[in-house]
Order: C-alpha cells, then sequence, then structure tokens
C-alpha cells in the first residue's frame, strides 16, 4: 500500500506498507484460491484498512491484478477483500494494469526524450511496455511471473540446471508472438520495476557484479551461482531477501530470457510502478485529466458514431438524471459519468450492423481496450449499451458487484428514455420534459399537445411501458391534449 498526498500542486509520498502475501502461490488449477492464500490476503487488507481508516484518507483505488483474473469466482473473493479492506477493489485487466506501470515509471524517473522499454515482473504476470515520453504505444501482459514460473519448475523447491533450462524454454515460447513489438528501436531507456527485478539488481551490485545498471552476464552469473545450492530454501546471497529468495528461481528465469530475446544490454531500476501508477492515474482524475474521457473520445470516432446524435442522447440522459437523481438514489460521482460515456457510444455497434447494435456496441465496449476503465466499470459501461433498447440484459447486470445492481438497472431505463426521445434524430430542441421519480416507477410530464405531434414517440413510449414493466418499474405519461381556441 503506497499513500501519497498533494502539497502545492504536487505529489508527496508518505507512507508506504508491503507484506508479501504471494496470493498467486494458493491459486489451484480448478481457480480455486486455497483457504490458507485467502486468510494471509484478507489478514493482511484489514491491516491496511486499519491505516487508512486512521488516516482519514479521501481518495482510495484498490486493485487486483493477475491473481484475481484468473481466480475462479474472484466476484466472491473481491467482495469480501472489500470488507477487510474497508473499501471497493477493482479487478484490473493485463494491458490495464501495464499502462499502469508505465505511468508509475514515467512519474518516477527522470524525463527521457526516446523510447522507454519497461518491464514488470510480478507475481503471476509479466508486463512490457514500449512508449515514449507519458504515452505507451505497445502494451503486453504474459502470464508467467515469479511464483508462477517457480512452483512450475522448481517443483518441491528443488534447484537444478535442467530445471532453468526448462523455464528459460517457457519463457522464449511466451515471448515469440510479441518480441518484435518490443525491440529493435533506436535510443531506446530499457527499465524494470517491482520484487524481482529490483531485489535482482540489488543481489549483483552487492557481488560487485554490477555497478548500478544490471547486464545479461551479471544475471547469468547470478544464475550460475543460484545452480549452486539444492534446494531453494537454502539460497543465500548478499541482500536476497528470505521471502524474495522463494520465489527467485522463476524470476531469473524469466528475466534473463526478457534481456536475451528483447536485446537489452542495459536495465535500469525504478522504484515507481502499478501502485504509484494507481496514484497518480487517480490524481489525474482529481485534476479532471481522466484517462476515461481519453478512452470515450478516442472509441467513439473509430467507430463512425455520430457525433451530434450521440451529444443530443448524452444531453437527455443529464437531464432526466439531474430530475431523478436525490429520489433514486444516484448520487455516486461515477453514475453522472458512466451515462455520459454510455450516451456517446451507445451507437458503436451501428458501424458493424443495426440488427441488434446494442449487442454488438456492448460487446466492443466491454472487450475492447479501454485505458483508465477498471474490468467493472467496463463490465458497467457495456450493460448500459446493451440495455438502451428492447429488453434490458439481466445477465450483463448480473455480472456486475452487486452494490451496483440497483444503480445500474435505474441509470438504463434513463438511457433507455434518453434514446427513445431523440430516436427522430432531429436538429430540433426537445421541449421541457418533467420527470417524478419513485421507487419502482417514473412519470413523463410533456407539455401540452406535443406528444399530439410526435405520434410515433407516443407509440414508442407505450411500448416502453412493456419492457420496464418486466424489468419491475412502472412508467406513466401524462401528456395533456392541446385544446383548440
Amino acid at each position: 500500500m503506497i499513500v501519497g498526498e498533494l502539497r502545492h500542486g504536487q505529489l508527496v509520498i508518505i507512507d508506504r506498507l508491503k507484506e508479501t502475501v504471494r496470493l498467486s502461490e494458493g491459486l489451484e488449477e480448478t481457480g480455486e484460491l486455497t483457504a490458507a492464500a485467502r486468510h494471509r490476503a484478507l489478514e493482511c487488507l484489514s491491516r491496511f484498512g486499519e491505516r487508512l481508516r486512521h488516516m482519514h484518507a479521501s481518495n482510495v483505488r484498490a486493485a487486483g491484478t493477475s491473481t484475481f483474473r484468473r481466480a475462479r469466482n474472484s466476484h466472491l473473493f473481491c467482495k469480501e477483500a472489500g470488507q477487510a479492506l474497508g473499501q471497493s477493489l477493482e479487478i484490473i485487466s493485463g494491458l490495464e494494469e501495464a499502462r499502469l506501470i508505465f505511468a508509475g515509471v514515467t512519474h518516477s524517473t527522470p524525463p527521457h526524450d526516446g523510447a522507454r522499454l519497461v518491464l514488470d515482473i510480478g507475481g503471476g504476470s509479466t508486463e512490457l511496455i514500449l512508449g515514449k515520453s507519458l504515452e505507451p504505444r505497445a502494451l503486453e501482459s504474459l502470464h508467467m511471473g515469479c511464483v508462477v514460473m517457480t512452483e512450475r519448475y522448481f517443483r518441491n523447491g528443488k534447484i537444478s540446471r535442467g530445471a532453468f533450462d526448462d523455464a528459460r524454454l517457457a519463457v522464449r515460447l511466451k515471448l515469440r508472438p510479441v518480441k518484435a513489438f518490443f525491440r529493435d528501436t533506436p535510443g531506446i531507456e530499457a527499465i524494470g520495476t517491482s520484487g524481482t527485478i529490483r531485489a535482482t539488481e540489488r543481489v549483483a551490485r552487492e557481488l560487485g557484479l554490477v555497478d548500478a545498471d544490471l547486464t545479461r552476464s551479471a544475471v547469468e552469473e547470478l544464475i550460475e551461482r543460484v545452480c549452486q545450492f539444492d534446494a531453494i530454501e537454502s539460497v543465500s546471497l548478499p541482500g536476497l531477501a528470505e521471502r524474495r529468495a522463494q520465489v527467485w528461481p522463476g524470476g531469473l528465469a524469466i528475466l534473463v530470457e526478457l534481456l536475451a530475446v528483447l536485446r537489452i544490454d542495459r536495465l535500469k531500476t525504478s522504484d515507481g510502478a502499478l501502485r504509484e501508477g494507481l496514484l497518480y492515474e487517480s490524481l489525474g482524475r482529481l485534476q479532471h485529466e481522466d484517462a476515461r474521457e481519453r478512452s470515450v473520445q478516442a472509441l467513439a470516432p473509430r467507430y463512425n458514431v455520430d457525433h451530434e446524435q450521440a451529444q443530443r442522447v448524452a444531453e437527455t440522459a443529464d437531464g432526466l438524471l439531474r430530475q431523478c437523481a436525490a429520489d433514486w438514489g444516484l448520487t455516486s460521482p461515477l453514475t453522472p459519468r458512466i451515462l455520459n460515456w454510455s450516451a456517446r457510444l451507445h451507437e458503436i455497434g451501428l458501424d458493424i450492423s443495426h440488427d441488434g447494435f446494442q449487442r454488438h456496441g456492448a460487446y466492443i465496449a466491454a472487450n475492447a481496450d479501454l485505458p483508465g476503465f477498471p474490468r467493472a466499470e467496463q463490465q458497467f459501461l457495456a450493460f448500459l449499451i446493451a440495455s438502451q433498447r428492447r429488453h434490458i440484459d439481466e445477465g450483463s447486470l448480473k455480472r456486475l458487484p452487486a452494490k451496483w445492481h440497483n444503480d445500474a438497472l435505474r441509470l438504463s431505463i434513463i438511457l433507455r428514455l434518453a434514446v427513445l426521445l431523440n430516436r427522430s434524430r432531429s436538429q430540433s430542441s426537445l421541449p421541457g420534459i418533467l420527470l417524478d421519480a419513485s421507487e419502482d416507477g417514473l412519470t413523463l410530464n410533456f407539455p401540452s399537445g406535443w406528444l399530439q405531434c410526435n405520434p410515433l414517440t407516443r407509440a414508442d413510449l407505450d411500448r416502453e411501458k412493456n419492457y420496464l414493466a418486466d424489468a419491475g418499474y412502472a412508467l406513466s405519461v401524462r401528456a395533456p391534449a392541446k385544446t383548440s381556441d
């Protein structure tokens, strides 16, 4: 856990807490987490939660990575973890993890004019990011980490040269499909971060193998020294912590092949990584530099969205939300943003097919690379797009965190009405429409005579009553007829 404070416009790190849990070590082949691993994690999060409560932290982000992505029924464990921490957890994708790592490194190192290659070897995955300045250009997350590789190739804690050879071959095979994207860039600066790489650099320096930057020859020499031990439990080298030694052989196998396959002569190290990236991302959101907004802006033109129509729907949705937010308890800071983003992207599926375009759009939103969006928020966005017309997608709703179900359903109703009211794609402004909301229903109040002049909208609203009734909500329409003089 890392804690920062904004002082005079600059982020200052005021506290760091670290406990080794090795959650991926407790992930069984069935995808279930062992009771011991769950217990270790929940105990750790309880302690972190106590520190957060005492600090009165105002802005907290908690992220789950590789093991959460692979664990079966991870949403249930997320709920337990959130209760222990006192904060909700977000499971981030491998590419999102890579992007945040790059942000953490670039904000924690001196500026560099050329390209940067960032390597991060975690417990369950390895991230590769190539970028320039603050912008990543190629990202990859590979399912190989120090814990996973140590368990798989150094079984029962036994060390042998054959085990290293097998592990290294497996790494080379993993790198084969992606290596071309991350090497042979002129003037590239390579930076490694997180436990395995930083620990390796520290041991190499203690042994006098390097002065500063890591080299492939230094890592090869460390492998030779590790091979002198028969078992992991007996590995002891200057600067190597006992807990790191338990997963170090697998990490070394990954690191040496990264240096070889990606043709890295010298590897610098950085203290900044995922946690710092999350902090700077949060700071950007507070200062209205939200990566999610940039993702939405980039996705809409990619699928030829009609910008004017999207804006009309977004403005209508915003107006309806403001009228019912208090009565429906839609007060989360995420609420107006996710509604606005879904309105602006509601037609992305049209670029594929008009037939069932809401389903195509939902698939895009759920599976596209959207930097800044945690997995749960991306699924939230997909649900709203899927439910903009016809039947509400109850299957997508059930995949959201339970605490979001009520808000998501109500936001989908607002989006549906905004889409319906703008179906004519008219550039003329809608009249003033008043909305009254109750616990399980809402009433639309139209100006006198307006629906008489718009019979297709009236017919759409009549059909909408049936769809909302299936979802447990009653829709009433008040439209007084225009009287003749």
